[in-house]
């Protein structure tokens, strides 16, 4: 009745793309908050079957259950629960993002009691006023890092952070302050790999801070990065697709008002078609009197208030019967509404509308035979 249909073979394309964008850096597929709603473990396999070098998560459960589900690419996570003792994450050989002296020193302590040493990315705050090292810890945090990297129980792989997108200005004054910070960890005889700054929106932008890795989030999903710029200006093929059936249908009179607090009253006679998705399925309920979608290949406006488990159509005197299609979002090439459409009747972006997805919704995937 409600399905989320998943095209693997669609992100698969999208990492392709993208990867022809950034040349010889390295590709972090970045599979968070459940691969931003398409099902992190189904993702995380196909981008391993189509050669990406990395994985990102926000925090260590997801990175365990990558590992649990017999995915051996290199994993980081970067956001951590301020008690964390890091030992299972060690243990699992999950690489760690790294934003201050007390988080370093529990690794430290965790692959000394385990007899490993634990890989590590210093993570430095540019400008975004989130995780990472302040500037002015920064100097005090590389000391510490040297001296547990000649005590032998840290390595560090990267240093890394990330853009705030807010001007053009502002992005080249972080990267400026990541050139620095690097410069400075390095004249603190700290070793490294790879630096890696850019998501999906300044890997587009920026080609300059490319450096040796970037990581691609809402791109892989086929979703552009900018409100201004749909996916199809990039190359990309969103990989979701929202649908539903309907539930029922049923003549009314002239008059008659429509779900709660009557935001819509039928102007004649007229069908409505009860639609079984909510906000309980992440269907925003600003989606109420703004957003469309569409039936047999015509779009309707979303008339009523979007309840916790369904909405309303005003279909007029169309043929819409119970048990017809109704596709929420999905591939605008395919004629239907966006996520991006969705989001800017929902004044929000794009990123949320997918990643919020899921409740009572069904997942299926296309794609998926190449990795059974």
């Amino acid at each position: 009745m409600r399905e989320l249909i998943i095209d693997l073979d669609a992100v698969a394309a999208n990492l392709a793309t993208m990867r022809a964008r950034v040349g010889k850096s390295l590709v972090m597929g970045v599979v968070k908050a459940d691969a931003y709603g398409h099902g992190m473990i189904q993702v995380a396999r196909k981008l391993e079957a189509a050669g990406v070098d990395y994985l990102g998560v926000a925090d260590i459960p997801e990175a365990l259950a990558l590992r649990d589900a017999s995915i051996d690419l290199p994993i980081l996570a970067w956001l951590h629960d301020p008690h964390e003792n890091f030992v299972r994450a060690v243990d699992a050989g999950i690489e760690l993002g790294v934003a201050n002296i007390a988080q370093v020193e529990a690794i430290s302590k965790a692959a000394d009691h385990l007899g490993r040493v634990a890989r590590i990315h210093l993570k430095i705050d540019t400008g975004l006023g989130r995780n990472g090292s302040s500037q002015a810890d920064w100097p005090t945090l590389l000391k510490t890092v040297h001296g547990l990297v000649a005590e032998g129980f840290i390595q560090v792989v990267g240093i890394f952070s990330h853009l705030s997108c807010t001007s053009e200005a502002d992005d080249l004054r972080q990267i400026e302050r990541f050139d620095a910070a690097v410069a400075e960890a390095r004249e603190a005889g700290i070793e490294f790999e790879l630096r890696h700054l850019t998501a999906s929106d300044g890997s587009i932008k920026y080609p300059q801070a490319h450096y040796e890795m970037v990581r691609i989030g809402v791109a892989l999903y086929g979703l552009s990065p900018f409100v201004e710029n749909s996916s199809a200006d990039f190359g990309l093929r969103p990989a979701m697709t929202a649908t539903a059936q309907v539930s029922q249908v049923k003549r009314v009179a002239a008059g008659e008002g429509v779900s709660y607090g009557y935001l819509h009253r039928t102007a004649a006679e007229s069908s409505l078609a009860l639609i079984p998705v909510g906000y309980a399925e992440g269907l925003p309920r600003a989606a109420s009197g703004k957003a469309s979608v569409s039936i047999k290949g015509k779009s309707y406006e979303v008339n009523s208030r979007v309840a916790m488990d369904q909405f309303v159509l005003d279909v007029g005197n169309d043929n819409v019967k119970a048990g017809d299609l109704v596709t929420i979002f999905g591939d605008p090439a395919a004629g239907v509404p966006s996520a991006d459409d969705l989001a800017a009747a929902c004044d929000t972006i794009n990123y949320e509308i997918v990643t919020r997805m899921g409740g009572r919704f069904k997942r299926s995937y296309l794609g998926q035979s190449d990795l059974d």
